[in-house]
């Protein structure tokens, strides 16, 4: 028998660290969620990515009754960013989430699905993107999306 251990870096800040835009970031992904349809869970998620041409793109929670027809707010911006800029890399997303009772005060992640589609973007790009899960405490900074999906299924499978 063999042993694997994976190790997962996430660098914690207090939100007033971080650097000028990262916190632009933050912010329009706080504003993103304040387009957010989310009158089922009530849960409004803002996501907000930086391109290599400097663009900003934003998107949020859309809920349905159907619930597996509603889309995250990480997706919903990603396949946006592809759509209208194809031949530009994401660098950074930034993730925002509150409930009705304000900001939430721990980072929240991103879902599976979610996850998936960030490593086919890093894949298709050729470079991993930062991820910024904020908070209103803390923020955690994260090098590329194989920090929270260490055991990718990606295309070198479908080859």
């Amino acid at each position: 028998m063999k042993e694997l251990t994976m190790e997962i870096r996430i660098q914690v800040f207090r939100p007033e660290e971080l650097p000028e835009e990262d916190r632009e970031l933050i912010q329009a992904a706080r504003a993103a969620a304040q387009n957010s349809y989310s009158p089922y869970s009530h849960f409004a998620v803002g996501a907000a990515l930086r391109l290599d041409n400097g663009c900003i793109v934003c998107g949020s929670n859309q809920e349905n009754a159907a619930y597996p027809s509603g889309m995250c707010a990480e997706r919903t911006a990603l396949f946006y960013a592809g759509a209208r800029y194809p031949d530009h890399c994401v660098t950074t997303l930034a993730i925002a989430a509150r409930h009705p009772k304000g900001w939430t005060s721990a980072p929240v992640p991103p879902c599976g699905a979610c996850r998936q589609v960030m490593l086919e973007t890093e894949q298709r790009s050729g470079r991993p993107m930062r991820l910024l899960l904020s908070g209103s405490e803390q923020v955690y900074v994260i090098a590329g999306i194989r920090q929270l999906l260490p055991l990718q299924f990606g295309q070198s499978f479908l080859e």
